[in-house]
């Protein structure tokens, strides 16, 4: 399927019937949400050559800056207007996130250049898109999915750097697209204060549950370390086949560790609209927990601080508190290929 026509399906259809089955856990406290700026495209990402781009997965660097890392990247203000390059990505060195990020500097040079080398459209494959990107030490560690047609995932696998994102190097980690009935595809991923990290996934068709796994921080790029968490004979356990936590049509998830409590964000799909969850462990029952609707999809002409046309992603940025929630959120007017754009959203009270 083109990407055009894969998007166009789940953001242009407007709001659409709720996942049936999906208990109403979202609570009637009111957060506050607004637009502090557009962070990609023309006058903002230009002198990268790439003023079309989306996703924007940020991380902490283990030099201290922020690394965010996007997907089909364009240099022209519209999908496909040329260079195309995926993934891309840009540091910042901004401390104060109510003012926006700004950005310090492109991975590549003075252009923002594809993390590692391969060509496009090309027999096996036809873009490589960044599901997670974590922190562990002085490593970063980067999960895309490799795909043939947006949403038809060939496999996904993990890369490395040790230069706080300047350069990248394979794994070796390399994992099937149909373990787990195609859940384990677009993923999420934490490292809590036990050793493990903790990893949440989906399909990368937007119509799909979420599962969980975890995975000792060191073994992070060996896939037979990966233990799935499950429901069998009565009993939630690590080690069961994996069960699904979470019923819905989820999209891009953000799982992050905040302010003692652990927090996912994601594309909800099935709702039309970025959702946000706060729980005590990432094995916490997700359908009691705290939810909150946090950004409304919306019509184009009609958008507002909380509502935002044909909206998906929804990542976590660093330095946000429960409080005081900092997004990176993508948007696409499909029809037209432009906007295609990453934007900042701040989202006060939700914790």
């Amino acid at each position: 399927m083109k990407r055009s026509t894969f998007l166009r399906a789940v953001l242009g259809a407007g709001v659409v019937a709720a996942v049936p089955g999906l208990p109403a856990v979202a609570r009637s406290q009111a957060v506050l949400t607004n637009k502090v700026a557009d962070l990609t495209g023309p006058g903002l990402t230009d002198r990268f050559r790439m003023a079309a781009t989306d996703l924007g997965v940020p991380a902490r660097t283990p030099d201290g800056r922020m690394l965010f890392v996007f997907g089909d990247t364009f240099e022209q203000p519209v999908v496909g207007g040329g260079w195309w390059r995926s993934p891309v990505a840009l540091w910042s060195t901004t401390t104060d996130l109510n003012s926006g990020v700004q950005w310090s500097g492109a991975v590549g040079g003075a252009a923002a250049q594809q993390l590692w080398e391969y060509e496009h459209d090309n027999p096996v494959f036809s873009t490589v898109l960044p599901s997670d990107v974590i922190t562990i030490g002085g490593s970063m560690y980067l999960h895309v999915m490799v795909n043939k047609g947006l949403g038809n995932v060939v496999w996904t696998e993990i890369w490395r750097s040790d230069n706080s994102g300047a350069s990248w190097y394979h794994t070796g980690a390399k994992f099937d697209p149909n373990i787990d009935g195609g859940l384990f595809q677009c993923l999420t991923w934490g490292e809590g204060n036990d050793g493990y990290v903790y990893v949440y996934s989906t399909g990368f068709q937007r119509n799909k549950p979420i599962i969980l796994k975890r995975v000792r921080s060191d073994q992070i790029a060996n896939p037979a370390a990966y233990e799935p968490w499950g429901y069998r004979d009565g009993v939630w356990a690590w080690g069961n086949p994996a069960t699904p936590i979470l019923n819905g049509s989820f999209g891009e998830l953000c799982l992050r560790p905040l302010g003692g409590k652990w927090v996912l964000t994601w594309f909800n799909a099935g709702d039309y609209r970025i959702d946000g969850i706060i729980m005590d462990t990432p094995t916490s029952n997700l359908y009691t927990a705290y939810r909150q609707t946090l950004i409304y999809g919306g019509a184009w002409g009609s958008e507002d601080g909380n509502h935002v046309a044909q909206l998906y992603g929804g990542y976590i940025i660093p330095g946000s508190t429960l409080s005081d929630l900092h997004l990176a959120v993508s948007q696409w007017k499909t029809d037209a290929g432009w906007p295609y754009r990453v934007m900042q959203f701040r989202v006060q009270g939700f914790g």
